[in-house]
């Protein structure tokens, strides 16, 4: 038998208290996501393209959010502050999942990408400069895979990534929309 803490101050409701750890899931979830890129990036090497950087972005919103929604509602904060929090997060998911889907679709060449990371060089200037700056410019491209595990390239699994992100999300607010 549950005891309905609605109420009663400083007493979280079970439907809080879940939408809370959901949301310290997602937290968790995407620090380390963001923690494995930049150990990809900074220890192994392997620089990211204008397209990885741009699906970090929901990853450095969801970190905070997160911490800010669980926070929120282990204080007992107002249902729809914490709604509003677990959706948020839910979009910068979803739109994760929409950009490393695209990406995804750029590497596997079923799609043109964007011509600064995956189209063909423009202006390169005179034969001097072009020497030059060889030397110095590195660019990485969107539509060339630079590493994969079990068929999936970062990209995909920044999808998957992102996908559960968004369900956690929607867990957080189905859990909270029931009453105590």
């Amino acid at each position: 038998m549950t005891v309905s803490t609605a109420g009663k101050p400083g007493l979280l409701s079970d439907a809080t208290s879940a939408a809370g750890r959901y949301a310290a899931l997602i937290a968790v979830i995407a620090a380390l996501t963001l923690a494995g890129a930049w150990f990809f990036q900074l220890v192994l090497g392997l620089q990211p393209c204008p397209l990885c950087l741009e699906q970090r972005y929901a990853y450095y919103l969801a970190v905070p959010l997160a911490i800010v929604v669980a926070v929120a509602a282990a204080r007992d904060a107002p249902r729809s502050l914490i709604y509003a929090g677990l959706f948020a997060l839910l979009l910068a998911a979803l739109a994760s999942a929409v950009l490393g889907g695209y990406h995804w679709g750029v590497e596997w060449k079923w799609w043109p990408g964007p011509t600064d990371c995956s189209g063909p060089v423009g202006n390169l200037g005179s034969a001097g400069d072009l020497l030059s700056r060889l030397d110095t410019v590195k660019v990485v491209r969107c539509d060339e895979v630079q590493w994969r595990f079990l068929g999936l390239s970062m990209a995909g699994y920044n999808v998957l990534i992102s996908l559960l992100m968004a369900l956690l999300a929607l867990f957080g607010i189905k859990r909270l929309s029931r009453r105590a």
